[in-house]
């Protein structure tokens, strides 16, 4: 009988002990997906919440989402030609760059490109977010706020004072321009206002599938992508 691709020694060097077992857990893990599922989905994201990720686990179920180290999951996967799990896998991990994931998944193409193409989940900006649009603020009354928040809004920088309880921007406020990027007290401002410039959304990157081999599905690396780190996941 021919020797499965997926009994072969893992490799991992210049980590501990404990490091190791999990590792080789990873590892282990990703290739029992690779046998059990029908295909798998390189994606990377954009603005990303764990809480709302965990919604999307939840909606993907029974598939499985991954997220860790590129390196090691790859070795999951297999690096190249000689130790890819099955063929054409190694394709799939020359595309893991950056912060991605992977989905192991039964479903269709159809099913699974549809869903992503679709899925965007506005949310607050944080610090670092480069601006959407212009926020300006007119001279005013801001009857949204309660008059005991007067002092934190002047602590983040706003032009406030309370007339008659009332809390009041004493001269026109220009909270963030368009295109720049976000400082901590902005963020902050642009939240109390209720204002969601970020969008979670996920990314299709390729596919590996059973019989068919690997696709591209997208030039992701080359769009404006803000990256943030995740979670390690899973269960």
């Amino acid at each position: 009988m021919p020797k499965s691709k997926r009994d072969k020694k893992i490799s991992l060097t210049k980590t501990d002990k404990k490091g190791l077992v999990l590792k080789q857990k990873i590892v282990e893990d990703v290739r029992n997906c690779v046998e059990k599922y029908k295909s798998v989905y390189l994606f990377t994201f954009k603005n990303m919440r764990n809480e709302k990720m965990k919604e999307v686990r939840e909606r993907w179920k029974p598939s499985r989402f991954f997220f860790g180290k590129n390196k090691v999951i790859a070795i999951g996967l297999g690096r190249s030609k000689e130790d890819e799990v099955e063929n054409d896998l190694h394709k799939l991990s020359d595309c893991m760059k950056g912060q991605c994931g992977l989905l192991f998944t039964d479903c269709t193409k159809s099913e699974v490109t549809d869903w992503f193409d679709s899925y965007g989940v506005e949310d607050f900006a944080r610090s670092g977010f480069k601006a959407t649009q212009t926020v300006h603020l007119k001279e005013g009354p801001l009857k949204q706020f309660s008059h005991a928040i007067e002092p934190y809004l002047r602590q983040l920088g706003m032009p406030t004072k309370l007339e008659r309880g009332v809390v009041t921007l004493i001269k026109d406020f220009e909270v963030c321009k368009e295109d720049s990027v976000l400082t901590p007290e902005q963020a902050k401002i642009l939240e109390l206002l209720e204002y969601k410039l970020a969008t979670f959304k996920l990314i299709l990157k390729a596919r590996w599938t059973k019989g068919e081999g690997f696709e591209s599905l997208s030039n992701a690396d080359n769009e404006d992508e803000e990256m943030e780190a995740v979670e390690e996941d899973d269960e």
